[in-house]
Formats: structure tokens, C-alpha cells, sequence
């Protein structure tokens, strides 16, 4: 028994995580969002360089189309790292066959003089390294890169940031992909881009959002409960909403069971329908998954009442413009033992940083 359906779409991924699964504890506890930025995800970004973004990306990318995802719509952050590193994660996924949308975080979070900032005034001036970020989304959009301008988030940026990150998608005609409010420390986000924001915005978690904002959000309900920033309660807002993993992954039927029965849990007469919309409407962002070829060991797997209840539906095969890219569960165009292994190589080289 088999069934298809089109591809599918991570409306939010942090490629570079691949690597982070299995590192070492960090040696500080974290007991707030800020703790956990700061002893993991700060220090791993900064840890980056262009080989371990490389294939952490193809990894990444890899895993995303064996599971149906043949489109991703990436965040990436590299403060040591930053020029050429949307082209390393494009020619990665370029490689495996998998579209990428690619942006670059910009923030002020890190200082001139190198140190790192948790939060950051209004009032600040923008550092050299938010201008880098800036230039590398600016490059890589005028190399014809597929992409958007990236924002870390308001609290770690200056308005001074915001609005030049703004007016640079405004140049590309490009939306700006930006987590807001993911925490109660961003409580200020709504405020802060309620002038700025255009309807082509991604705002990824938007958990505590105080205000309607244009623009598309991105539901992330598995990062949101590891993290323990609360639930978004995403069917509150008129927004069109859509379905991210922030960068656990990108096994988009997994991310709408989980979603859902978040969903469920928050209001129970909720139905599979709303989540699986969710997920329809990353299409919108890229179309072309709409003719990709996705097929499932399950007759039922465009059904949202059978998928969201069906935990063993296995990927077999995958067309992505026409050509098969996974053929009974194998990838024709890499080599799924050599990928592992070297993101493993990778891996080991970023823990030791991290030591």
C-alpha cells in the first residue's frame, strides 16, 4: 500500500543544528531562555566555520527530503563566519536536490569590541557585525540567491538595525525573517516592529505577541514546549500561519502531529484540518513543492485524521522537479554513509570548541 502527496515545506530551519544533536552538556545550568541562548546557542554560533556550516547543511537538507520536506526556509547565524556563509548552505542543499530559502540573522547582540550583549537598547548604534550581516543577506539576494533579510530578534537588536534590515528587504522586495517574541524577554516586539513589519514578514513563534503584526507566522510547537517559552496559541491571530521546526529537524508530518495535539491540548474541539492548513500553506512561500512527488508506505497520508494519529507512515520515495532524489528509502544523489560521517567529523570539531 502507498499513497503521494506534494512535497512539503519547513517554513523555519536552523540548518546549522544538525551538528548540536549529542554535544556535550554545556557546563552551566540554563534555567531561563536567556541561559539557554547563552550556553548553547551563542556559543555554538560562534563556533561555526565554513566547513561545519557546509555540512551540517547537507545533512540537514538531507534528512529534511527523506522525509517528504523537499523546501526549506533557513535562518542562519555565524558571527565568525558570516561572508559567503548563504552560498555554503545553497550549493549544500543544491547538491542533495532540496530548495532553500537562505538569510542571515544580522544582531547587534555582538559588541565592536567582540563582547556579547544578552539584550541590547533601542537606542543603540548598529555594530559592524549587524552591518556584515546585512551585506552577506545584501550579496547573496543580489547574486540571485533565493532568500530574505534576516533578524535575529528585536531584544538583541538596535532600532537602528531593524529599520536598515527592513529598507534592505524593501530593496530586494523581499520579507524579513525575524523570530519574534519567542520569550517573555522580547515582550517589547510588537511594539518595537508594529511600523515596520510588511505582510511578505516571516515572525517565527510570536509566543508572546501582544499585538497584531503584518506578516506571516511561524508556528514552532516542539521547540517552544523544549524551551519552555509557553504556547503560542497561534489560532488567536487572523494571520495566515505556517509550520517551522527551528532547526529540530524537518520532518513536517511529525512537526503537525506534535502541533496538533498541542493544539488539541489548548482547545479541544480543535480538528487535524487546522494544523494540516498550517502546513499547506508553506506552498505559498514556494509553490514549487506543490509539484513535487511524495510517497508514503500508507494509503491514508493526505487524509489529516489519518496522518495525525498514524506515528509509523514511512517516506519511500521522492520526485523533486522531476527528478527522483529518494528511490525505497535511499537518496540517488548523495551518499547517505558518507554525509553522516562527515557531519560527524564536523560535530566532533565544534565540541571541541565548545570544551
Amino acid at each position: 500500500m502507498s499513497h503521494t502527496t506534494n512535497g512539503f515545506v519547513c517554513a523555519h530551519h536552523h540548518l546549522y543544528s544538525s551538528l548540536v544533536r549529542g554535544m556535550p552538556a554545556p557546563k552551566n545550568r540554563s534555567n531561563s531562555f536567556i541561559d539557554i541562548l547563552n550556553n548553547i546557542w551563542w556559543r555554538v554560533d560562534a563556533a561555526l566555520d565554513n566547513e561545519m556550516i557546509y555540512w551540517s547543511a547537507m545533512l540537514g537538507a538531507t534528512e529534511a527530503m527523506m522525509s517528504g520536506t523537499t523546501c526549506i526556509i533557513d535562518h542562519h547565524e555565524s558571527p565568525n563566519c558570516i561572508e559567503g556563509s548563504l552560498t555554503t548552505i545553497a550549493d549544500a542543499c543544491k547538491v542533495v536536490g532540496v530548495r532553500v530559502n537562505a538569510c542571515y540573522g544580522v544582531t547587534d547582540r555582538w559588541q565592536n569590541d567582540q563582547t556579547l550583549r544578552s539584550k541590547v537598547s533601542p537606542l543603540a548604534k548598529m555594530t559592524e557585525a549587524a552591518k556584515r550581516g546585512l551585506a552577506e543577506c545584501d550579496r547573496y539576494l543580489s547574486a540571485g540567491g533565493n532568500g530574505m533579510i534576516g533578524v535575529h530578534a528585536a531584544f538583541t537588536c538596535s532600532d537602528e538595525t531593524l529599520v536598515a534590515a527592513a529598507e534592505l528587504a524593501q530593496k530586494h522586495s523581499v520579507g524579513v525573517h525575524i523570530h519574534v517574541a519567542e520569550a517573555s524577554d522580547d515582550y517589547q516586539a510588537g511594539a518595537r516592529l508594529e511600523s515596520i513589519a510588511k505582510d511578505n514578514w516571516l515572525l517565527v513563534h510570536s509566543v508572546h505577541l501582544d499585538r497584531k503584526l503584518k506578516g506571516r507566522i511561524v508556528h514552532n510547537a516542539r521547540s517552544n514546549m523544549n524551551n519552555s517559552v509557553g504556547y503560542a496559541k497561534p489560532t488567536q491571530w487572523p494571520n495566515k500561519i505556517l509550520l517551522g521546526t527551528d532547526g529540530i529537524g524537518a520532518d513536517m508530518i511529525e512537526e503537525a502531529r506534535l502541533a496538533y495535539a498541542r493544539l488539541r491540548e489548548f482547545d479541544v474541539s480543535a480538528e487535524p484540518s487546522t494544523v494540516w492548513q498550517w502546513l499547506d500553506n508553506g506552498r505559498d512561500l514556494f509553490p514549487e513543492a506543490n509539484d513535487d512527488v511524495v510517497t508514503f508506505n500508507y494509503d491514508f497520508s493526505d487524509s489529516p485524521w489519518h496522518a495525525a494519529f498514524t506515528t509509523n507512515m514511512t517516506v519511500t520515495d521522492v520526485e523533486i522537479a522531476g527528478e527522483k532524489v529518494l528511490v525505497n528509502c535511499q537518496p540517488t544523489r548523495i551518499d547517505i554513509n558518507e554525509v553522516r560521517a562527515k557531519a560527524h567529523e564536523q560535530a566532533l570539531r565544534l565540541y571541541k570548541r565548545l570544551t
